[in-house]
């Protein structure tokens, strides 16, 4: 068993902490949204009411206070949080402790809240509710930028790519893009060969070795 490292082994220790606050985010709860980030341009409307669940990216906390952005499964949204806001009571345990010490980029969350715009025209949800429906308990290899805009550590190694697919779709969300495009390409191509009065076939449909399927259009 390979030996955890330091940081997999604090994210274990934050998701006893919440444990014991009474949040325990396996499996996932059911959270029904209503709104995507690729709908904001289009949908944008002061006030609105939105629903949606992603995975936190990154995120600049000040205070009682923090920006952070969110990627759902259609693009990334900056969202905004504020503790008075999150918690309305005396009791200010879920932005203080959960929030803030226990959340960690690569979580997912759901969030309701409204839409706003901020001084410099960002459009943006300001967060009234959230819920922890993820933890990560592995850190993402998220690529880092310095003072001139120059971009290191990025997760491009081909064989690890390939290896942890599933790490390349969510640290370089445009490989999404290809999935999409194959998947498109190879559906036109079916249906175009279906019209002609093609039969398509899987074979071999059993074999002893395990190997390759192939496609055969008749």
């Amino acid at each position: 068993m390979a030996k955890l490292s330091e940081q997999e082994l604090i994210r274990r220790e934050k998701l006893e902490e919440l444990k014991k606050l009474g949040i325990n985010p396996y499996p996932a709860a059911l959270f029904p949204v209503n709104f995507y980030a690729n709908q904001l341009p289009e949908q944008y409307q002061e006030d609105k009411k939105v629903i949606l669940a992603g995975r936190l990216m990154s995120r600049r906390i000040q205070g009682k206070a923090s920006f952070a952005e969110l990627q759902d499964s259609q693009g990334k949204i900056q969202v905004y949080f504020n503790r008075d806001e999150i918690c309305p009571t005396e009791d200010k345990t879920l932005y203080n402790e959960v929030y803030k010490k226990l959340l960690d980029i690569g979580d997912i969350i759901g969030i309701e809240g409204t839409l706003f715009t901020t001084r410099v025209g960002e459009q943006t949800v300001n967060v009234t509710k959230f819920t922890l429906l993820n933890k990560t308990l592995r850190p993402l290899p998220l690529p880092k930028t310095d003072a001139d805009g120059n971009s290191y550590d990025q997760f491009n190694d081909p064989e690890l790519r390939y290896r942890q697919r599933y790490v390349d779709l969510i640290v370089n969300p445009q490989v999404k893009n290809t999935f999409i495009q194959r998947s498109q390409i190879t559906t036109t191509i079916r249906n175009f060969l279906t019209e002609k009065g093609y039969l398509e076939v899987e074979t071999p449909i059993l074999q002893p070795i395990p190997g390759e399927l192939r496609h055969a259009l008749l």
